[in-house]
């Protein structure tokens, strides 16, 4: 019987602050409609106003609180010679293997907030219905060495990437 370990390395510890940001740009349009919808009706303190502001901050304190710390927990990530191997998901958890002989290209992706952390998103494309490959919030020293030892590896490998 074959067992399959966990993969190896964590995020940046940096992620958790790149999910908490994303997570208050959400709600932060909420809040403002609801502030909106307050000043509209001028009743700041009817009891639906007070209800579904209690329910939106419980809500976005756990999205923006707990979740990027049960993400990092879940997120993991490795590569060896013959295969790019990641886990992610907070209650769907996928488990991700694409082999290194079906890799097509690799690419490094940095948004605003990505940069402004120093964090930074590899993408390795496989020849696979299931879509890309991406390793998340890796510190961008630790991203462009994994886009360079991908490409070394994947350049030993024999075949097509199809």
């Amino acid at each position: 019987m074959i067992t399959m370990t966990d993969p190896a390395w964590r995020p940046s510890p940096r992620a958790k602050q790149l999910w908490a940001i994303n997570a208050t740009l959400i709600w932060i349009p909420l809040f403002i409609a609801q502030i909106v919808w307050a000043v509209i009706v001028d009743e700041w303190t009817t009891w639906p106003h007070v209800a579904v502001f209690a329910v939106s901050v419980v809500l976005a304190a756990l999205d923006i609180i707990v979740t990027p710390l049960w993400r990092y927990r879940v997120h993991r990530w490795e590569i060896s010679d013959t295969a790019v191997y990641t886990r992610t998901g907070w209650f769907n958890q996928e488990r991700r293997i694409a082999p290194i002989s079906r890799v097509q290209t690799v690419d490094t992706e940095r948004g605003p907030i990505d940069r402004l952390l120093g964090l930074s998103t590899v993408t390795v494309t496989t020849a696979s219905s299931a879509g890309a490959v991406k390793i998340t919030a890796l510190d961008k020293e630790v991203a462009d060495k994994t886009v360079a030892q991908l490409t070394e590896i994947a350049g030993r490998a024999l075949g097509d990437a199809t």
